[in-house]
């Protein structure tokens, strides 16, 4: 038995994205789950499963209670961060596949912009492989990146320029995106070769952005779903995945620490799908980092490995390129909600509402975060 189009997002939520936000965590997580809900005409008495980040501070029960669910007969949490958002499809998929479930909503509320740094609540005491990281400088994610990024250089050449190429297209897509945080805010390659380092190689640029607000997406079986108000996205195939020897931040102790977890998540997810790598028109990658996109597109199977730099080039990840990605401008430029942002504009992309709207897309690649267990979905109209 697979979920192969057996379930499909109905609707779609989201809140203002910005640095700072005056709603706590539960009220914005409340406000797009309401939004989706509605998006799709679903009551929110009808819905009866819920999945969320292990990170989320929010409890599923407050979140029944203040928006009036009925009985919840299913709910699961994801861990490892930015890994989580596609596992999160894929388990209320599975759930309404089977019955378990009929109109399930799974969400992320972050308060980033700001809440406290993660890293800088750290205990005394690492636990898992941190302690082998934290206590000798690789103090953030940033860090750990920078030293993949080093190494990804070393071995196949890849430039600045190269992260450049991901940072700028970000970017111009944001520019066409009202609801993006970079909205309006351009971007030159000249800007970005003369930003501050965060981590070298590492620029300003290459970092995600700091981001208060929420989001939210509605599920429910196909048979339901060709009468809700949208028009449906099912989601076709997907895989949760991790690479042997199973870290939880970079694979460190390997012969090659650029084996990451897009490898393992991708193979699961092809093996169900019906379709490849060049039925993608378009792709929605996470991009806390801009090493991360084109380490992915070698672990989904877009090029081989060591060729995700130069696939970065002349436009190809650009609206009319070869493979359009983060048509609204990712983490790096509309906003970083744990890269659940990505899922909400796959949907657009299938619905044909993008701001980047790129024609004849009918597939959609969603990706969650490279570098740590991770998870992935194809979506499709």
């Amino acid at each position: 038995m697979t979920i192969k189009d057996k379930a499909a997002i109905v609707g779609i939520g989201q809140t203002a994205f910005a640095k700072r936000l005056e709603q706590s965590e539960t009220e914005l997580a409340c406000v797009a789950i309401r939004d989706a809900l509605d998006d799709a005409g679903i009551h929110p008495s009808e819905v009866d499963a819920m999945s969320a980040f292990t990170w989320e501070s929010t409890e599923e029960n407050e979140i029944a209670a203040n928006l009036g669910f009925g009985d919840v007969r299913f709910f699961s949490r994801i861990g490892y961060g930015g890994g989580a958002g596609c596992a999160t499809l894929l388990h209320l998929a599975m759930a309404v596949a089977t019955g378990q479930a009929s109109v399930g909503v799974a969400f992320r509320s972050r308060k980033r912009g700001s809440g406290a740094r993660v890293w800088a609540l750290a205990q005394e005491r690492m636990s898992d492989v941190f302690k082998y990281s934290r206590p000798y400088g690789l103090v953030r994610p940033a860090d750990e990146v920078a030293m993949l990024t080093r190494r990804y250089m070393h071995e196949y050449g890849m430039t600045r320029n190269h992260l450049a190429n991901v940072a700028l297209t970000c970017r111009k897509h944001a520019n066409n995106n009202p609801a993006a945080q970079m909205h309006g805010k351009m971007l030159t390659r000249e800007q970005y070769m003369d930003a501050r380092w965060i981590s070298e190689p590492l620029c300003l640029f290459d970092n995600c952005l700091e981001t208060d607000g929420a989001l939210a997406c509605v599920i429910v079986p196909a048979e339901r779903a060709r009468d809700c108000r949208q028009r449906p996205v099912y989601i076709h195939a997907g895989s949760q995945g991790f690479t042997a020897p199973h870290p939880t931040m970079m694979n460190h102790f390997c012969d090659n620490p650029l084996d990451g977890p897009s490898w393992a998540t991708g193979r699961g997810m092809w093996r169900n799908s019906d379709l490849k790598p060049e039925d993608i028109k378009v792709a929605q990658i996470y991009d806390a980092f801009t090493t991360l996109v084109p380490l992915s597109l070698e672990g989904y199977g877009f090029c081989k490995r060591g060729e995700g730099a130069a696939f970065t080039e002349n436009g190809a990840l650009e609206v009319g390129g070869l493979l359009p990605i983060n048509t609204a401008g990712g983490g790096l430029s509309e906003a970083y909600v744990h890269g659940f942002n990505l899922i909400n504009e796959g949907v657009r992309q299938m619905r044909g509402t993008s701001t980047n709207q790129v024609p004849g897309a009918d597939a959609c690649l969603v990706t969650s975060g490279e570098a740590v267990p991770t998870s992935a979905v194809i979506l499709r109209n």
